[in-house]
């Protein structure tokens, strides 16, 4: 890049940094979604609250399957759990 291409397109560079910074916010994030490793560590936790007594067992159970969701991927067709694409 010139020293003049540089010059003009330097009030750009916020824009362009932002948009960098944005990337690499968005790898972090589907690296940190992909891995299983928190969610299978909070199951476990589950377990033991539940055989402490900690919890009871309703929320041991609601928690436990918002936990699987979690784990499960989601299906090609739609959201997971919703209607099929275009029906109610």
């Amino acid at each position: 890049m010139g020293l003049l291409s540089g010059l003009l397109l330097l009030p750009l560079a916020p824009a362009r940094g932002a948009g960098w910074l944005a990337e690499r916010v968005a790898d972090a994030a589907e690296r940190e979604a992909a891995d299983p490793t928190p969610v299978r560590t909070r199951l476990a936790a589950l377990h033991r609250a539940l055989a402490d007594g900690e919890i009871g067992l309703d929320a041991f159970e609601a928690e436990e399957e918002r936990l699987l969701r979690l784990l499960q991927p989601d299906p090609p067709n739609g959201p997971p759990n919703g209607p099929p694409n275009g029906s109610s």
